[in-house]
C-alpha cells in the first residue's frame, strides 16, 4: 500500500512539478518506504553485514526524521505563502540536520556492540544511547505534535467525510506525539539507573502501533469512502445496463442505425467505449434515439399525436407490435411525438422509466 501511494504521489508530481504540497507528501512517503525494508530483519542484517553493525538502526531513525520533516513541510507550504513557507521550512530543515548530525555522532562513538540492542534492550546508562533514543524521540514528539495541531485545525474548517479522516489522522497524530513523549521519559528514567519493567513498556509499544494504523485510516478514509461510491455506482451502472437489455435490444434491431459506435478504430477508443460507465449512458442515449424514431408507430388509431401517455406494461405492448410492422416494412404513419414522463423530468426519473419499460418487455417474454 504504501510503495502504491509512494507511486500515485510520483506521478502526480511528474505532472505537477512545481506543486511544494506534493512534493513534500512524495518525500515523506519516499522516507517513510525506504525505513520500511531497514526495519524487517533480513533488511537489517543485510544493510548491517555491508555497512557495520547498528547502519541500519541508524538510517531507520534518520529516515523516521525525515519523514516527520517532510510532513510538516507538506503543511507549511500549504498553510502558508511562497516566502513565509520557505523561510519556516528552512528553519526546520536547520533543526532536523542539527538532530540527525547529533544522533549520527552519538551513535557512532560508542561500539557496535553496545548500540546492537534494541529500545527495549538498549543500555540507556551510556549517555550516547540515552541521547540517541531520547533526542530522535523528542524530535519527533515535536513534529508529530505539530503535525496533528495542524491537521486539527484543517479538520474544523471542513466538512464531513473529510473532517472525519482529518479527526482520525490529527487523533493519530497526537496520540503518537503523547507516545514518543512517554518514551523520552523513559529514556530518562532508565538513564538514571531505574530498570522498568517489561509490563509497563508493552503499553506504550501497543499505544505507538495504534496510533499509526488510526493515522493511516485517517488520511485513507476520504479516498476509501470516494472508492466505495464509486464502486457502488459502478455496480448500478452495470446492473441498470443489463436491465436495459431488452428494450435496446428490440430498438437497435428495428434502427440499428443509431447505435453508437466507438470514436475511432484505434484500440485506446475501443477500450475505452467498453467501460461501463460508457456503455450505461450510451445504451440510454440508443434507446432514448430509438423511442423517439419508433414512436409513431406506437400511436393506436383513437390516440391525437400530441402527447403519448401510457404506463410501462402497455407500452411494452405497443413496442412488440411496432416492431412487427417494422420488420413487415411498414413505413411511419406520422411525424415523432414527444413520450410522456411519468416518472419525473430529470435524467434519473428517465432511466428509471427506461428501465420499467426494459422490464416489461423481459417479463411479456
Amino acid at each position: 500500500m504504501l510503495l502504491a501511494a509512494f507511486l500515485w504521489k510520483l506521478y502526480q508530481l511528474k505532472r505537477s512539478p512545481r506543486d511544494k504540497p506534493l512534493r513534500a507528501v512524495t518525500l515523506c512517503l519516499a522516507c517513510a518506504l525506504l525505513s520500511y525494508p531497514v526495519t524487517m530483519p533480513g533488511g537489517s542484517s543485510g544493510v548491517d553485514m555491508v555497512a557495520g553493525h547498528g547502519t541500519a538502526k541508524l538510517a531507520q531513525n534518520v529516515l523516521l526524521l525525515l519523514a516527520v520533516f517532510y510532513l510538516m513541510c507538506f503543511y507549511l507550504h500549504s498553510a502558508s505563502d511562497g516566502k513565509a513557507s520557505y523561510r519556516r521550512a528552512r528553519n526546520e530543515g536547520v533543526l532536523v540536520s542539527v538532530v540527525i548530525i547529533a544522533i549520527t555522532v552519538a551513535a557512532l562513538s560508542v561500539p557496535h556492540e553496545v548500540f546492537a540492542g534494541s529500545f527495549s534492550t538498549a543500555d540507556m546508562t551510556i549517555p550516547q544511547i540515552a541521547f540517541f533514543y531520547g533526542g530522535a524521540g523528542l524530535y519527533l514528539m515535536y513534529a508529530l505534535a505539530m503535525a496533528a495541531r495542524w491537521t486539527r485545525r484543517y479538520a474544523r474548517m471542513s466538512r464531513r467525510p473529510h473532517s472525519t479522516g482529518l479527526w482520525m489522522a490529527a487523533v493519530g497524530l497526537g496520540t503518537m506525539a503523547l507516545a514518543c513523549a512517554i518514551r523520552a521519559v523513559i529514556v530518562a528514567v532508565r538513564a538514571a539507573g531505574v530498570d522498568i519493567p517489561e509490563p509497563v513498556m508493552a503499553p506504550v509499544a501497543f499505544l505507538l502501533v495504534a496510533s499509526i494504523l488510526l493515522f493511516a485510516a485517517g488520511i485513507t478514509y476520504s479516498a476509501a469512502r470516494a472508492r466505495i461510491s464509486s464502486l457502488r455506482l459502478w455496480l448500478r451502472h452495470r446492473r441498470d445496463h443489463r436491465r436495459l437489455a431488452p428494450l435496446w435490444e428490440l430498438l437497435s434491431e428495428a434502427y440499428p442505425e443509431n447505435v453508437l459506435r466507438p470514436a475511432s478504430p484505434a484500440a485506446l477508443d475501443r477500450w475505452r467505449a467498453r467501460g461501463v460507465h460508457r456503455r450505461y449512458h450510451r445504451r440510454i442515449v440508443e434507446c432514448r434515439d430509438g423511442l423517439v424514431d419508433i414512436s409513431p408507430h406506437l400511436l393506436d388509431e383513437g390516440d391525437d399525436g400530441g402527447l403519448l401517455d401510457v404506463d410501462a406494461e402497455e407500452l411494452a405492448a405497443r413496442l412488440h407490435r411496432a416492431s412487427s410492422r417494422i420488420g413487415e416494412g411498414v413505413p411511419a404513419p406520422r411525424p415523432p411525438v414527444p413520450l410522456a414522463m411519468a416518472l419525473g423530468s430529470d435524467r434519473q426519473s428517465d432511466v428509471k422509466q427506461l428501465i420499467a419499460v426494459s422490464d416489461a418487455l423481459r417479463a411479456a417474454a
